[in-house]
């Protein structure tokens, strides 16, 4: 008992903190990408200066200025923006190793699409992790960095390629874990190994009375920029969870594929208008067809598909049996599943009521998903699958 109450503590502590870091992390950068963009050239400026910008706040007026390289003397205080970053990518892996490493037969496998093992699944999940980022690392230093388009692109379809494997190596939760896990690394890395360090070199040249390089200044904005369009994206993935019929459907990888094009076209309406250009209205008209897009995808129903007439009409005793043959073990007043002491989310599935009054909850996550049984630990088979469709189905006429 006392290792699942540690477990579920360690893990809202850890949820909330990432939460919060992030929310600090995406919240600087946004702002620091408006201020950017919203920058205005001025005569009066001091020698240096790209420009200025007039912000009100709080009751008061803000004049704010940007030196294109570095000012000509070190300021005496300095304020650095990184613990934001390191805090969100720290407290996030501690996050995954809660629940998807010490889970991992629950969340990270799924038997029906490749039958690993704990271990294996999590020396997938961190080798793959840091494969990638090194990937991108590589790539950010060729030429192909210095074409904005190609690399775009490139970047989108590796991401898109890196899903479509997760989904055939681990759960439709896991892959997409996985997938925001990784984009995560990669901006966290940009700040820790690219960004900062710069910041730095550039903050003892000052000190020495030198001259900064100015290609740090500019390598420093290609990553934040990176940042600045994967921030959306990773922001959805990362809540999925909370929503089986994104991860737990049959065209999972493409959902993904369409969310990883939607967020950076948003963040460019957004990007035109802070930097005071023409609003390209028609961005709003692409999101909408994208999340049409999903929601029909979605509506696919588990990769599993049974097709044909059911060999019965589908009963309510016949649900009822397949609940409780597969469910009910964990959705108990008294759950018998090693490990869990009260029913997940305090959810019965213990008796015909209880059933009957979550049966739309049952069909979301058992019949148009395979998010429930997790990792389909207690093995729900397509055709039980296509009966608690059919019988939710008949009811809702």
């Amino acid at each position: 008992m006392w290792g699942s109450i540690v477990s579920e503590w360690a893990s809202l502590l850890l949820r909330w903190l990432h939460v919060v870091a992030a929310i600090g992390w995406i919240g600087s950068s946004f702002y620091f990408i408006h201020l950017d963009l919203s920058l205005k050239p001025n005569a009066d400026l001091p020698d240096g200066v790209q420009g200025e910008a007039w912000q009100v706040h709080g009751g008061g007026f803000y004049r704010i200025m940007k030196y294109l390289v570095a000012p000509s003397q070190m300021p005496e205080e300095l304020t650095w923006f990184k613990w934001e970053a390191y805090t969100t990518w720290l407290s996030g892996f501690a996050l995954m190793v809660v629940v998807y490493y010490l889970e991992a037969d629950l969340f990270l496998v799924d038997k029906s699409i490749l039958d690993l093992t704990p271990v294996q699944a999590g020396l997938f999940s961190l080798s793959s992790l840091a494969l990638a980022w090194l990937l991108y690392e590589v790539a950010c230093r060729t030429r192909l960095a210095q074409r904005e388009l190609g690399f775009a692109i490139g970047g989108y379809l590796f991401l898109v390629a890196l899903t479509f494997a997760f989904t055939h190596v681990l759960s439709g939760r896991g892959a997409f874990n996985q997938i925001a896990a990784i984009i995560g690394t990669i901006m966290v890395a940009n700040v820790f190994a690219v960004i900062i360090p710069n910041q730095k070199k550039i903050v003892a040249a000052l000190i020495a009375g030198q001259a900064p390089d100015p290609k740090l200044g500019k390598t420093s904005k290609e990553r934040s920029v990176h940042n600045n369009y994967l921030t959306l994206p990773v922001v959805v993935l990362m809540i999925s969870n909370h929503y089986p019929l994104l991860y737990a459907t049959r065209f999972n990888w493409i959902i993904v594929a369409i969310i990883l094009a939607l967020g950076p076209v948003i963040r460019h309406f957004f990007n035109e208008r802070h930097a005071g250009r023409k609003s390209p209205w028609w961005v709003w008209g692409v999101a909408a067809a994208g999340a049409i897009a999903i929601l029909l995808l979605s509506a696919a129903g588990p990769r599993e598909v049974k097709t044909g007439a059911l060999s019965a009409q589908p009963t309510l005793a016949a649900v009822e049996e397949i609940v409780m043959s597969r469910c009910s073990m964990c959705h108990a007043a008294e759950p018998v599943w090693a490990g869990i002491v009260t029913a997940p989310k305090g959810i019965l599935l213990d008796g015909p009521e209880s059933i009957h009054r979550n049966i739309r909850l049952i069909g979301r996550v058992a019949a148009w998903s395979n998010a429930m049984p997790p990792g389909n630990i207690t093995e729900m088979t397509s055709e039980e699958r296509a009966i608690l469709a059919a019988y939710i189905s008949e009811q809702a006429r």
